[in-house]
């Protein structure tokens, strides 16, 4: 559904839930999540969080997919320098930490194996492009182009929310995280040189 409201008021709580909602599934997951936390912390009702999403695993879409999208548009793949984009992921997943336990949750929810989202050509395709562009030309090691994404991905996450060792947070000190800005970049860069 996720049906968008037309007037400055029904914007208003679109957006209400939308926050509250993100919240509510970043922290609890889809099966822990509750409607009536969410109605509660956006100031609304049922019948208007169910006009505009249809139920729950909707709402859960919206967002997750919103999510994607963001990283997506605010974090744009630079094949010339995939050491910049890892760094530039790590510090999204700070400002950000709910965008990677949504895609946490739906990884322990709905798809423990394979691609995160069935429809992933539409979030990686033009990444593959480019990569695979890159490695033609040299620029690149070689290999599978999806395997060289994933591992920059993966080494970009290092420190986030979902990291089995250590979740940083945006409040630690700034000097740290220059440093393992700087890891993370020499890693990226040794990892993918041709």
């Amino acid at each position: 559904m996720s049906d968008q409201p037309s007037s400055a008021r029904g914007a208003a709580t679109y957006q209400r839930i939308i926050d509250a909602a993100t919240r509510e599934f970043a922290q609890y997951g889809i099966a822990g999540a509750r409607i009536d936390r969410i109605i509660t912390a956006a100031r609304t009702n049922k019948a208007q969080l169910y006009g505009y999403f249809g139920g729950k695993d909707q709402l859960f879409d919206a967002i997750f997919f919103a999510s994607l999208e963001r990283i997506t548009n605010v974090v744009p793949i630079d094949v010339e320098d995939l050491a910049d984009w890892a760094v530039r992921l790590y510090d999204e997943y700070l400002a950000r930490p709910d965008l990677i336990r949504l895609a946490t949750w739906a990884r322990l929810e709905r798809r423990p194996a394979g691609y995160l989202v069935a429809e992933h050509e539409r979030y990686d395709d033009h990444k593959l492009r480019a990569i695979a562009e890159a490695q033609a030309a040299g620029r690149i090691r070689q290999g599978d182009p999806f395997d060289v994404m994933a591992l920059v991905i993966a080494m970009s996450m290092a420190w986030s929310p979902v990291s089995n060792v250590y979740a940083a947070t945006a409040t630690e000190p700034s000097d740290l995280h220059a440093q393992r800005r700087a890891l993370l970049r020499d890693c990226v860069l040794r990892t993918v040189a041709p």
